[in-house]
């Protein structure tokens, strides 16, 4: 997530222990078998206070759960009190829970769950509003939340941060830009040494490469998952601009990153953002990069630029071909700063 628009902070978290996976535990692969996918309903006129933008953003949550849940149960969190309005908008089939949120960003606020000899827990990275730049006093309750309603262990990391701002292979390799980790905002006097070791617990990997990225420039600090997915082991996925503009961090942060992943030998094949898009904004985030790999399929985006979004297609469908290939417009969620993984939580099978 790459979002460039900053909101008062108005929720904190508090420290917490760290405390190591059990032995044979670790984060599978995003394209394993889930049991369910968890979504957040956002609400909070603090952070979204246009209220027919709030209602755009509404129905584009509801469009990729009802797309979800044609492949596997889906479940929206929300407050009680939001459960009618997100009922009008979404399928019967999606199921809702009554736990309260803020914001849509459940890969960031919601829970990581890692699984093991005894079945499944839930490995707890602290979410704090992208360094107490967003209220979340909802949001950042959500992981524990989710771990209490389903009887599941939750294991604190001793890291604040989002699970958006790592991008991890599910067979022992981990890559991240240091913009979303090693800052003072999420985890301050901590290392990059101290967190990289954090986080290889916290997904039960093993080696970990790491890119500089951009600090202060956007809300995330530049998450990698908008830029560069996993397909596989030592297989990654990169969506970059045709015509940089090496005057913009984020070109120049992206090809940095490409250089350092093709330095560390893993297989990438590029993507081209779009430049024929319904929105024109600078700031707008047109990430394809930016999907999310279901039970039989992939939810991604398309953007209005035909060769660009065909050519996406095309390149999903070459490293998923058992999977059907769902295209939806999600631009409510680009000029936010986001996307569709960013909106998506697994729960593995």
């Amino acid at each position: 997530m790459q979002r460039r628009h900053f909101l008062g902070a108005l929720g904190a978290s508090t420290a917490m222990p760290v405390r190591a996976l059990p032995t044979g535990y670790s984060v599978p692969p995003e394209e394993n078998r889930h049991q369910r996918t968890f979504m957040q309903w956002p609400v909070s006129r603090v952070v979204h206070p246009d209220p027919v933008f709030l209602d755009m953003t509404q129905d584009t949550i509801a469009d990729i759960a009802n797309s979800i849940v044609d492949f596997e149960p889906a479940t929206m969190l929300a407050h009680p009190g939001d459960h009618a309005r997100a009922r009008r908008k979404l399928s019967e089939a999606v199921e809702l829970w009554d736990i309260p949120t803020e914001d849509l960003w459940c890969r960031d606020a919601g829970p990581i769950f890692v699984k093991g000899p005894n079945g499944l827990a839930i490995s707890h990275i602290q979410f704090n509003g992208w360094g107490e730049k967003q209220v979340n006093t909802r949001d950042s309750q959500i992981a524990a939340r989710v771990a209490e309603r389903l009887g599941l262990p939750l294991i604190p990391t001793g890291l604040k941060g989002e699970a958006g701002g790592v991008e991890q292979d599910g067979h022992g390799l981990l890559m991240a830009h240091e913009s979303s980790w090693v800052n003072d905002n999420r985890n301050p006097g901590l290392s990059r040494a101290a967190i990289e070791t954090r986080l290889l617990d916290a997904y039960g990997a093993k080696r970990m490469i790491w890119a500089p990225g951009v600090w202060g420039e956007d809300i995330t600090d530049y998450h990698i998952d908008s830029l560069a997915r996993f397909t596989g082991p030592g297989r990654v996925l990169i969506n970059l601009p045709d015509n940089p503009d090496m005057d913009d961090p984020f070109h120049r942060a992206a090809f940095e990153t490409y250089d350092i992943l093709v330095d560390a030998g893993l297989d990438l094949d590029v993507i081209a953002e779009p430049s024929q898009r319904r929105v024109k904004s600078f700031d707008f985030v047109a990430s394809y990069a930016n999907y999310y790999v279901c039970n039989g399929a992939v939810i991604a985006a398309q953007f209005g630029d035909r060769a660009t979004d065909a050519a996406a297609k095309t390149a999903l469908a070459r490293h998923y071909p058992d999977r059907e290939i769902i295209t939806l417009n999600m631009d409510p969620l680009g000029e936010l700063g986001g996307g569709i993984h960013c909106a998506t939580q697994q729960m593995p099978a």
